[in-house]
């Protein structure tokens, strides 16, 4: 979807976060990098530049889920790093913040300047989801950016759009939900 074409006539506009306003794999990829660096502190060897560079080559050619237990095998850790690796996912500081992709930054632009309401609206973990939108470098433009979690909503037992429109004095019609890389 072309980002000129979202329909401007809306009230509210909602967002995912991966891959919509940022590059996922820009979070992962420095995930791996700190994972890296934690492992070679813990073993004692020199490990991090190759390790940062299986895992990267394992997201592109297999996906994020087979990441993990790859690197496990071909590294041999002598420990099960799993919960350390979890954890750095969720409360890691990474050290490039995140950049929004532009198509993002011109629509969030033109969305505040016309007064319109902008969320996040994102699935997963919401520590972790929460995790990356700290590390967002949103250059101004989060300014009354509020953010909504699935997994927290659907576990309430709260039907997310009905509510987003509750609590914005809307009718579910004027939301629009953008689940996708706009071009």
């Amino acid at each position: 979807m072309n980002w000129k074409d979202i329909p401007m006539h809306k009230k509210v506009y909602l967002f995912e976060l991966d891959d919509v306003l940022y590059p996922k794999h820009d979070y992962l990829l420095q995930i791996y990098y700190l994972f890296g660096q934690f492992v070679e502190f813990s073993e004692a060897r020199e490990i991090s530049k190759s390790l940062t560079a299986f895992m990267k080559e394992k997201l592109f050619s297999e996906g994020e889920a087979a990441v993990f237990e790859a690197a496990k095998k071909e590294f041999k850790f002598e420990q099960d790093y799993s919960e350390n690796y979890e954890r750095l996912q969720v409360n890691g500081h990474l050290p490039l913040k995140l950049l929004l992709f532009n198509e993002i930054k011109l629509l969030f632009a033109a969305l505040l300047e016309q007064g319109k309401t902008i969320a996040v609206l994102t699935k997963g973990n919401p520590a972790l989801q929460l995790n990356k939108l700290k590390q967002i470098d949103w250059q101004g433009l989060e300014k009354g950016v509020k953010v909504y979690f699935i997994d927290e909503l659907v576990f309430r037992n709260i039907d997310p759009i009905p509510y987003i429109a509750s609590e914005n004095g809307c009718l579910p019609e004027e939301i629009i939900f953008i689940e996708e890389k706009l071009t």
